[in-house]
């Protein structure tokens, strides 16, 4: 009695398995070297523009409190700090910067420890008293608007007119690393700071 010869099994199947198994391995690799292909999840804010190259807090800007004494803004390193600035008087836009930095803030959950906001007086009027009645909670420092430009606004053309609509984003380690150009797209404010913070593993 002959004995039938044994069939030689296919090896498609395991290649298939292979296939199936790295193909997350391939995908991702080509997603991260390879951004031109499209493959990347899109990070990019609604609204903010980075601040590049990021710019540390400067020693010399020369800042007071509400009390006159110096204030050295380094001291609040650690946190996201959410920055306006302009006249004591706070003109329509100075409130509106000061509203969407608040509501920014507050709507953050359980990130809202992780944010402190800043409110830059730009000249020697006292502070309005909406600040302290309606916005309690801010750090309210008077800044010489020269050095405070160059560090938030060097390329203006109006340095006064931008501090007076900007807004900006300070991260924990104390560099300058995004600009809002002003107040008036509150939700997209809000959804920057929220994508920043959820991205973030500092502060």
């Amino acid at each position: 009695m002959t004995t039938a010869p044994a069939r030689t099994r296919s090896i498609r199947p395991l290649i298939a398995v292979l296939l199936v198994c790295l193909a997350p391995v391939v995908f991702a690799l080509l997603a991260y070297y390879v951004p031109s292909l499209g493959l990347r999840p899109d990070t990019r804010t609604r609204y903010g523009q980075l601040v590049e190259p990021q710019r540390p807090i400067p020693g010399d800007l020369a800042l007071r409190d509400a009390q006159g004494r110096p204030y050295d803004l380094n001291q609040l390193k650690g946190q996201w700090l959410l920055i306006s600035a302009g006249p004591g008087a706070c003109p329509e836009s100075c409130v509106r910067g000061l509203f969407v930095l608040r509501n920014s803030h507050a709507s953050q959950g359980k990130a809202v420890d992780r944010l402190e906001r800043v409110w830059f007086i730009t000249d020697d009027a006292p502070a309005a008293p909406v600040v302290g009645e309606a916005y309690a909670g801010t750090h309210v420092l008077r800044a010489d608007p020269a050095r405070l430009a160059a560090w938030l606004a060097p390329d203006a053309a109006n340095p006064a007119a931008e501090l007076a609509r900007g807004l900006w984003i300070v991260d924990p380690l104390g560099h300058l690393m995004m600009r809002f150009p002003d107040a008036r797209q509150p939700e997209a404010v809000r959804d920057d700071i929220r994508t920043l913070l959820k991205n973030s593993r500092i502060g």
